[in-house]
């Protein structure tokens, strides 16, 4: 059959479409099974109303197919309304040809989110800064070499290394050069690396049970624990760790500490007990795991140094751009002592599989262009504004409150009187206040004896935008206890 000129007025002139996988039987006419093929596609969802088909004579050529049998189908089709055909424009799925809702689709909808958020933890979505990070992503991209497109190097981009080294050595004092720091996609991916697998770099005749504080995140100890890793809890003050707890456990030979802002009750680890804990590693041949969560965010004074730049060997760094950028990025890294620079990598792999290198060139430019300064200096002044409009709310509206762990961070402890954390949070969860509880982080081997519990609320002034951080802590002092 000869195929007319200007018979098909949708084919474009110049056809290149889209790929579109179709099943067709071996045997059977072929343009009834294309027909029938073309509407299951349709029928199911696979091709959503609106839709560009590829050109028919692609379609053929991929299918194997005639010509006008494909040219067919598709005017059948259209005919039938499941297909939409105009001059120039190619063919596309009908607008009315909605598929049948799935089962998934038929389920209820997810829960709605709070009306107010206050959870601790996350940095204000909205200040990511969107322009200057894709001026660095176009400069870095146009900068990248060849080889920077193909598998990735599993202690990451020597240009993030680079970059890494002098930043965290200016603005917190840590010691070391590229060749010792490992980038990964976050800290619970760095514990991963750790302490979990076959051969994790960290085994358990080595480091004995993990020392951690008695107050800490409940996914870390979670995450430990799947991993097969015993907790112990160092008991906690106004003065972070009580790491002299650490002389009286014989097999420990680990410890995970947050020495600049502990977490969550807030405050830095006192000079005296950085340098015990030092002292601690050395004379047990043991390490101290450092997590520098938000160590850029201090506001009343200098920032807390970290206790890495003490003994770099007795000290295993982490840090990520969760706080001060968005956990959004996947980006983390691990300041390693000279002798587990070799596990580390050999734990990864030799390949990396977890943080692009794109956007390893990109925070790399970001942090050489003094753009990361600029923004870390920028959110800085915003939230401790907004830790001052915290303090000066609870000021006013539950003066008896009391509020600690505001020298840092991004967020603050509001104590409680005993026995009223669980029904204050109940009050919050019916006006739609999300927030958390202390109680929720306290380790649960921790004895009373050694850290008293306490009631309280962990409140994050970070996550709020702008025009909804005044009503958030509105309702907020409406869920306080009055004064006793």
């Amino acid at each position: 059959m000869t195929e007319t000129p200007g018979a098909h007025p949708t084919e474009p002139a110049h056809p290149t479409g889209n790929d579109l996988h179709l099943d067709l039987p071996a045997a059977g006419a072929r343009r009834a099974a294309l027909m029938a093929a073309l509407r299951e596609a349709i029928r199911s969802g696979r091709l959503a109303p609106g839709a560009r088909l590829p050109p028919y004579r692609a379609l053929a050529a991929d299918l194997g197919l005639a010509r006008n049998t494909a040219a067919e189908a598709y005017a059948e089709l259209v005919a039938e309304g499941w297909l939409t055909a105009r001059q120039g424009s190619g063919t596309t799925v009908a607008e009315r040809a909605a598929p049948v809702p799935s089962a998934r689709a038929r389920r209820p909808s997810a829960r709605p989110g709070p009306v107010h958020d206050l959870r601790q933890g996350q940095p204000d979505a909205a200040s990511f800064p969107r322009t200057a990070w894709l001026a660095a992503a176009r400069r870095a991209l146009t900068a990248a070499p060849n080889e920077a497109f193909g598998p990735g190097d599993p202690q990451g981009r020597r240009e993030l290394r680079t970059a890494l080294a002098d930043y965290l050595a200016r603005a917190r004092g840590v010691r070391t050069d590229p060749d010792r720091i490992v980038v990964c996609s976050g800290f619970a991916h760095a514990l991963r690396l750790l302490f979990d697998g076959s051969a994790p770099v960290l085994p358990p005749a080595e480091r004995g049970p993990l020392a951690v504080e008695a107050y800490g995140l409940g996914f870390h100890r979670g995450l430990l624990a799947a991993a097969g890793v015993t907790t112990v809890p160092l008991p906690i003050d106004e003065q972070g760790a009580r790491v002299g707890a650490l002389a009286h456990l014989s097999d420990v030979r680990t410890a995970l500490l947050t020495p600049a802002h502990q977490f969550p009750t807030g405050g830095p680890l006192h000079a005296g007990r950085r340098a015990a804990v030092i002292d601690w590693a050395r004379g047990r041949g043991g390490l101290l795991l450092e997590d520098d969560y938000d160590g850029e965010f201090r506001y009343d004074r200098q920032p807390v140094g970290a206790v890495q730049g003490l003994d770099p060997e007795r000290v295993l760094y982490l840090g990520s751009t969760s706080k001060s950028l968005s956990p959004a990025l996947r980006l983390g890294w691990m300041v390693v002592p000279d002798h587990l620079v070799d596990r580390v990598l050999a734990v990864k792999g030799e390949r990396e599989g977890w943080a692009s290198a794109l956007d390893q060139l990109t925070l790399a430019e970001f942090i050489d262009s003094g753009g990361y300064d600029r923004h870390v200096r920028r959110m800085r002044r915003r939230y401790r504004d907004r830790r001052d409009q915290l303090v000066a709310a609870l000021a006013a509206n539950a003066p008896h409150i009391q509020v600690s762990g505001i020298a840092a961070g991004l967020h603050a402890v509001l104590r409680l009187e005993p026995g009223t954390e669980r029904s204050v949070l109940k009050a919050a969860a019916y006006r739609g206040l999300a927030l958390d509880g202390l109680a929720d982080y306290r380790h649960p081997a921790v004895t009373s004896e050694a850290t008293p519990p306490a009631d309280g609320l962990v409140v994050g002034y970070a996550t709020p935008a702008d025009h909804a951080y005044p009503a958030a802590l509105a309702a907020l002092c409406d869920i306080l206890p009055p004064s006793i």
